[in-house]
């Protein structure tokens, strides 16, 4: 079997990243606490991060210098999963607005050095 490319999870914790900004562009804390729509896609993009994150360390563990955060981020995605009926909206926007900030330019970052 092919070993997967790095940059397809990349890729798509890039996406995710993006998406979640355009969902909750021009949102305040409490128009997401009131908007399910916008929190269940959220979080679903939160779990997408996480799992092509565990997926991309499992086939390449030497990327993990690069994300020191990885564990926080994997343990997220099952906590949303999981865990989802002890699920705060303050914490996931807490992560929207700082975490996932550095992650998305992170990996903006690797993508964007990536000349192969």
């Amino acid at each position: 079997m092919k070993r997967p490319d790095a940059r397809a999870f990349l890729f798509d914790i890039q996406q995710a990243c993006r998406v979640i900004a355009q969902f909750t562009s021009g949102m305040t804390l409490p128009d997401y606490v009131e908007d399910l729509k916008t929190r269940s896609a959220v979080e679903r993009q939160l779990e997408i991060i996480g799992e092509a994150l565990s997926q991309m360390l499992d086939h390449f563990p030497e990327m993990e210098k690069q994300f020191p955060e990885a564990p926080r981020i994997i343990s997220f995605r099952n906590r949303l999963i999981h865990g989802y009926a002890s699920v705060s909206n303050q914490v996931v926007w807490g992560v929207l607005e700082g975490s996932l900030l550095i992650l998305a330019a992170k990996v903006d970052e690797i993508l964007a050095a990536d000349t192969t």
